[in-house]
């Protein structure tokens, strides 16, 4: 129900259910407790057109939204990090990407914590990569009959195997490309061992894997294949950490997905301050009330 459908309902102005509401979200919501959060996660989403992004942060064992911060980088921050002191709290993990800014700030402010490199963020860079490569070799390319294999093989690079529509003929072309383009398919390959560096039995055995996985990818002479081994070999401690705590930025996603509900239910959001509150109520949300 949206706040324009209350107000008609109850005979009286938008603006007076919207500081009903706003008055309850601040009440409720607008200083979460921190003092007994040990694990959380980190990261930015987009709040509207002409590079608008909140930073998020997300208590990940009771998925209460912690912390709402306008703008995205470590200057987003800089309030939760007055109010985590404050709170005494004792964080051991934060889930977060492989931003320089974040990597700063969490331990600059959270020394004792164990920083753990989002493995959706990770395979999402190393695609990012695998795409690149993909242009790349299709402007070098001289031979029409070779530019019209790899034509459009770039979305199927990306695709798990398992996903590939056989009914499209997508696992044929893949091969193919695979086939007449050895950098590709050795950056490919790379790809799926990629994954399973996050599926093994225990941490010493995943650092093996990523080890040789980072000195192969070195060895290729592949341009793009060795800058990401750097990047993996500088995070390394943060993809490990997985094994100490499993745990990820992924629920920031499914609270994404309200917030973007939400703002389609409302058409947007006019004032910031309200938005806020609504994002730091949303893990609680059964129903909307919203513009």
């Amino acid at each position: 129900m949206t706040i324009k459908d209350v107000a008609c309902h109850l005979d009286v102005s938008w603006d007076v259910v919207k500081e009903i509401q706003r008055k309850y979200l601040h009440r409720r919501f607008s200083k979460p407790r921190l003092k007994h959060v040990k694990q959380i996660a980190i990261d930015e989403i987009s709040t509207g057109k002409g590079h608008k992004y909140v930073t998020i942060v997300l208590d990940l064992e009771s998925g209460a939204v912690l912390h709402v911060g306008q703008g995205k980088g470590g200057d987003a921050l800089l309030d939760f990090w007055k109010r985590l002191r404050a709170s005494r709290a004792k964080i051991e993990a934060v889930a977060t990407d492989m931003s320089p800014a974040y990597i700063d700030a969490v331990t600059m402010n959270l020394p004792g914590a164990t920083l753990v490199f989002d493995r959706f963020h990770v395979i999402k860079l190393y695609n990012e990569k695998l795409s690149d490569l993909c242009r790349d070799l299709y402007r070098q390319l001289a031979d029409t009959m070779q530019k019209d294999v790899l034509k459009g093989v770039r979305w199927l690079l990306l695709k798990r195997p398992e996903n590939l529509d056989a009914s499209r003929r997508e696992p044929q072309r893949l091969r193919e490309a695979l086939r007449l383009n050895e950098p590709l398919a050795i950056a490919y390959h790379l790809k799926e061992e990629l994954n399973e560096i996050w599926e093994q039995d225990d941490q010493e055995t995943a650092q093996a894997l990523l080890m040789d996985w980072i000195v192969y990818a070195e060895s290729t002479g592949i341009r793009i294949l060795k800058q990401f081994a750097k990047t993996l070999r500088f995070h390394a401690f943060g993809i490990l950490a997985w094994y100490d705590y499993p745990i990820s930025t992924g629920p920031l996603e499914g609270t994404n997905n309200k917030i973007k509900t939400m703002k389609r239910q409302a058409y947007g959001f006019r004032d910031p301050v309200f938005l806020k509150l609504k994002i730091l109520g949303i893990h609680e949300t059964t129903y909307a009330l919203v513009g």
